[in-house]
């Protein structure tokens, strides 16, 4: 009698061993999808529309910036939705998201997600 109810506890233990792993899939994937589809729309205008972009808001080394933050968002999320390097990607991509709430977000609002230029008379 005591092996069957250690087997079953070894069974629904594992059930929830399952579970915990795959529990984060789902945050993964829309997390990753997020930053990889931003990078992905960058890219459909052009790096240098970005470029441009970053030198009107006064980014030193537009173009290296442009550039690095296009491949961050694009290989990070890559990197989040398989679970590789999580730890490790992360801190770049916390970056890239604070300087986009601080330079564009704030001042220009959340309707700035299809800023298409910036100019001084602003978005």
């Amino acid at each position: 009698m005591r092996a069957a109810a250690t087997l079953i506890e070894m069974l629904s233990r594992s059930r929830w061993d399952t579970a915990a792993r795959w529990a984060p899939f789902p945050l993964r994937l829309i997390a990753g999808y997020g930053f990889m589809e931003h990078g992905f729309a960058k890219l459909a205008r052009g790096w240098e529309a970005f470029a441009a972009i970053l030198h009107a808001i006064g980014v030193p080394a537009q173009n290296f910036m442009a550039w690095s933050t296009i491949m961050i968002e694009v290989f990070g999320g890559l990197a989040i939705i398989l679970g590789a390097f999580v730890t490790l990607v992360s801190i770049p991509l916390a970056a890239v998201l604070l300087v986009a709430m601080f330079t564009v977000h704030l001042p220009y609002g959340f309707s700035s997600i299809k800023l298409i230029a910036v100019t001084a008379a602003g978005a």
